[in-house]
This record gives structure tokens, C-alpha cells and sequence, in this order.
């Protein structure tokens, strides 16, 4: 006997979750629960209620910052459940009226019409590695607004750096000679001091906690096999197992360029074809990451000693397709300037073609490990 399917979206806050329910019929009527406690004892209560031997239950909910823990409550127990994107949830222009209960109901009737597209769920072991990468990503933007406000501070009181670059040993020791006034000034100096160098500690202590997790972490040899790419070091080669997590969801190339928000934007109509900046859609973390690397592209091919180092180890396959992506990017760099574009659109060109790059190195490390 084959059994119904009722789909169930949930709207998932702190403390409640709205359920809205839909049976299969295309044109059955999609109707509101009510709101149940945001605990796991709640919803194994409405589990309870609604299955049977004839039931089959579908439930999806929006990706935020709940997390998978519904997600990683329902799967072991062999209960179907989605979490799609808020950014890929269609919704209708003419509708101004948002509420918990609307978004439940939504949810459970799109998710019933297939007009829903899952996100990929990391693991737990995927996302703890991915937490602390982005912890490192946190640290490095306090570094960074630390040393801004130093700066800022410094210049107001007409105290000027006559060498050539900030944040070196010689910086620092300058940094030591500087006097003010008011002692009052002389103090709030010496804490934004501290404060550069104590998130710069902070970063190393993340950076060294990494490399020690990712020596045990199942998707090590990827992390790895995407550093004998040219400008991808360890920590955006980390970024982007983390961030991606399982890329064979991604059937080409352009898809996962398409995922990063690296194409560019269109919108055309008849004869009319108009392109515009890149969508900037989906994970930022790799998209600056790969961007960051693209830089390193603006110099002629070559095998330096540090990339030969971290190629060390690997498939000639893997080497190959490396120094492709070498002459390929290269020439393009210099070809793209000459056309006129500014330095940072071409940059942009090569992250994207960089991700494919990227895409060919993992497809080529699972048909190795197969």
C-alpha cells in the first residue's frame, strides 16, 4: 500500500516553531498547526501525533541561526527533512505581509510544488572545522580594525611612521619610542596597543588549532590536493573544504562558479542582452578567499619552491592540472589588461575560473580515492 505524504513546513524561531501542514493533493489546502515549543521533546511529541503505518512525513525549514539541529534529530530516524536557503525561496512581489504563520504555510505548500532546493547539511565534524575557520576569519577583521583605530589614533596627535611598511618588528619598536603629553593619552595608546597584539596572538593560537584539527579531519587529503593550486594556501584551501563541504552536488564547473556569486548578473529581454556586476550570491567566505588568490596570478608561470613544496606528495594528475591553471590564468591576466578592464575585474575573472580549477582538482581526488 503505498502510503500519503504529508509535508510539513516548520518556520523555526528561539522559542517556538510554527507548523503548517499539506497533504499530497496538488490542490489540497495548506493549513496551520499552531506553534510548538522550539525543543526536540516538542517536536517528537508532533511527530507522534502525525505519523501513522499510511503517513509519510516530509518536513523542511529555512536555513538560520538555529543551526541543524532539527535536521541532525530527524535523519536518524529515518524521517525526511529539507533545509533550504532564505535566498532561494520564492516569494510573490505583490504580498507585503509577512508573519510566522505565513511563512510556515508557505514553506509547506513550495516544498509541496518542488519549487524548493535543498542546501547541503555538513556534517558535525565538517562544521566544527568550518566554526573555526570562521573564528579566524573573525579574529582577522578585529586585527584589522585594531590596527585602523591605532593608525587613527596616532594621526591625530600628528605622530607619523617615516618607514616603509606598518606592523614589521622596526614598526613596533618605533611604536615603543612614542610619547604623549596627557597621561591620559599616553594610556589609551598603550591599550590599543595590546589590543593589536592580542588579537594578533589570538590569530596565531586559531591558525596552529587549525593545522592541528585538520591533520585528523576526514577531508584532509582535499585540503591538501587544493593547495597545489597557485595562491590557494593552507587556510584558503580549509576555507574552501569547510565552506563547500561535499562538491560533487555541483555537476560542472559553472555551477559552482554560479554558487559562489561569481558569474555576472543579466537581465535581458528580446534582442537586448545586459550584464552587470557579479551576483555576489551564495558563500562569501570562498568567494573572498578565491578572490584573495586570484591576485597571486598577476605574475608569469612559474613553480616556485613554496608551491613545490606543497605539491609534494601528490598525483601527477593533480601537478597537471596545477600548472594549467598556472599558464591559462596567467595569459588571461595580462590579456584582460590590455582589453582595458580595471585590475580588480579581471582578478575577478580569474577567482571564477580559478573555481573551476578548483572543481577539476576534487573531481580528480574522488575518482583517485574510488
Amino acid at each position: 500500500m503505498k502510503k500519503k505524504v504529508l509535508y510539513i513546513g516548520l518556520d523555526v524561531h528561539q522559542n517556538t516553531i510554527d507548523v503548517a501542514l499539506a497533504n499530497d493533493r496538488s490542490n489540497g489546502k495548506v493549513r496551520s498547526y499552531g506553534k510548538i515549543d522550539s525543543t526536540l521533546d516538542a517536536l517528537n511529541k508532533l511527530i507522534e501525533k502525525l505519523q501513522s503505518k499510511t503517513i509519510e512525513l516530509r518536513f523542511v525549514y529555512e536555513a538560520g541561526p538555529c543551526g541543524y539541529q532539527i535536521y541532525r534529530h530527524l535523519h536518524p530516524k529515518n524521517i525526511d527533512c529539507a533545509v533550504v536557503g532564505p535566498s532561494m525561496i520564492p516569494k510573490r512581489s505583490g504580498d507585503r505581509i509577512k508573519t510566522d504563520r505565513r511563512d510556515a504555510i508557505n514553506l509547506a505548500r513550495l516544498f509541496r510544488a518542488g519549487e524548493l532546493t535543498s542546501i547541503h547539511v555538513p556534517t558535525a565534524e565538517d562544521e566544527a572545522i568550518r566554526d573555526l575557520v570562521r573564528c579566524r576569519d573573525d579574529m582577522r577583521r578585529f586585527e584589522h580594525k585594531a590596527r585602523q583605530r591605532l593608525l587613527s589614533f596616532l594621526l591625530r596627535y600628528g605622530h607619523h611612521y617615516r618607514g616603509n611598511r606598518h606592523w614589521t618588528k622596526v614598526y613596533y619598536n618605533w611604536l615603543a619610542t612614542v610619547r604623549f603629553t596627557h597621561p591620559a593619552d599616553q594610556i589609551a595608546f598603550q591599550e590599543y596597543v595590546d589590543m593589536v597584539n592580542e588579537c594578533g596572538q589570538r590569530l596565531k593560537r586559531i591558525t596552529e588549532q587549525i593545522h592541528a584539527f585538520v591533520e585528523q579531519w576526514s577531508r584532509a587529503p582535499l585540503v591538501k590536493a587544493y593547495q597545489a593550486l597557485r595562491g590557494v594556501s593552507f587556510v584558503v584551501a580549509v576555507t574552501v573544504v569547510a565552506e563547500i563541504g561535499d562538491m560533487s552536488c555541483f555537476q560542472n564547473p559553472k555551477q559552482l562558479m554560479a554558487y559562489l556569486g561569481l558569474i555576472p548578473s543579466e537581465h535581458s529581454s528580446g534582442k537586448s542582452i545586459r550584464r552587470g556586476a557579479i551576483t555576489k550570491t551564495g558563500n562569501g567566505h570562498v568567494r573572498r578567499v578565491l578572490v584573495q588568490a586570484a591576485w597571486t596570478y598577476r605574475m608569469p608561470a612559474r613553480v616556485s619552491t613554496v608551491l613545490l613544496n606543497r605539491q609534494q606528495g601528490l598525483p601527477r594528475s593533480i601537478r597537471d592540472i596545477s600548472w594549467k591553471a598556472q599558464t591559462r590564468l596567467c595569459a588571461r591576466y595580462r590579456r584582460l589588461l590590455t582589453r582595458g578592464k580595471s585590475k580588480q575585474t579581471v582578478v575577478t575573472a580569474i577567482a571564477r575560473e580559478l573555481g573551476g580549477f578548483i572543481w577539476a582538482i576534487d573531481k580528480e581526488m574522488q575518482e583517485t580515492i574510488a
